[in-house]
């Protein structure tokens, strides 16, 4: 296992809705707990992740997302079984419009 940790900040966006948790940690798929926190404004990313050895890769995700949502005071865990770059975006965009709701 290899744990990776990402900070954003200059987020504009605050999600306000509680603690939504999206997908399932299963081969090539992986969960997504997102939640608001106090972070000065940042957006914090922790992965736990079965794939050692993919930091560029995530970190390029990582970046697009943010660059995407660009959210502040957000805390978002990953536990990751091998998931695809794709299916990554995939499940964080779910969890980000999960808690906007209508507000989509």
């Amino acid at each position: 296992m290899e744990t990776l940790n990402y900070r954003f900040e200059q987020g504009t966006r605050r999600l306000t809705a509680s603690p939504e948790v999206v997908g399932v940690v299963g081969s090539g798929n992986l969960e997504v707990l997102i939640e608001p926190a106090d972070l000065n404004g940042a957006c914090s990313i922790e992965i736990s992740t079965a794939a050692v050895g993919f930091g560029p890769i995530w970190e390029a995700v990582m970046t697009d997302f943010h660059a995407r949502w660009l959210l502040a005071d957000t805390r978002i865990s990953i536990n990751d079984m091998g998931a695809t770059p794709a299916v990554v975006s995939l499940r964080m965009d779910q969890a980000v419009q999960t808690m906007l709701g209508d507000a989509a």
